[in-house]
């Protein structure tokens, strides 16, 4: 389980935008989307360090939680 600290979504949009980032990385990554408090858990394979820097590409700020 992977949990970042995303900042920058203001919406449900955003919130889906960051979700398609991380299944570009992992296409089996379950991923749920706290839009108030901007935590992102998801159970993957992918490197904490790899999601931060799309999520980051996607115009949003990341870091792990």
């Amino acid at each position: 389980m992977v949990t970042l600290q995303v900042t920058g979504m203001a919406c449900d949009g955003c919130a889906k935008a960051v979700e398609r980032v991380i299944k570009a990385q992992d296409p089996r990554a379950s991923v749920r989307v706290d839009l108030g408090s901007g935590r992102v858990e998801a159970d993957t394979s992918a490197a904490p360090a790899a999601l931060v820097a799309a999520i980051e590409a996607a115009g949003y700020g990341a870091k792990a939680a």
